[in-house]
């Protein structure tokens, strides 16, 4: 199916955050995924480190991102890089939600501080 309407994304949420799916496998993908994260103001994230590259691209306010020890402060328009076995943290400061949209290879999993795994249906399935 080359063409995901609005209506059919389908919402999960974790750790305060909304993310939005459109392509995965389920969609027709088969080797990207792609959704739109909605960070709430004050959100902070647990630190995790991922399997795959994700590329963040911000498209509304402002975000603090931490990847492998070094802070970013992304506003609208700006992208980052996060390679595979990179440890990501996303904080959302400010009193407004941001919104990014991420791409990323279908597979890709986190790892928490405390060894959980998180495979992210938005990403896989």
């Amino acid at each position: 199916m080359p063409v995901i309407r609005a209506a059919e994304a389908v919402v999960h949420e974790l750790h305060g955050t909304r993310f939005v799916s459109y392509a995965r496998p389920a969609t027709g993908s088969e080797e990207l995924a792609a959704w739109r994260g909605e960070i709430p103001a004050g959100t902070k994230a647990p630190a995790h480190t991922v399997t795959r590259e994700e590329i963040l691209h911000l498209l509304t306010g402002s975000l603090r991102l931490t990847i492998d020890g070094t802070a970013h402060t992304l506003t609208a328009g700006d992208a980052a890089i996060v390679n595979a076995g990179a440890t990501l943290a996303v904080e959302n400061p400010a009193d407004a939600t941001a919104t990014m949209w991420v791409t990323a290879s279908v597979g890709l999993e986190a790892e928490l501080a405390d060894g959980t795994r998180i495979t992210p249906p938005w990403a896989n399935a």
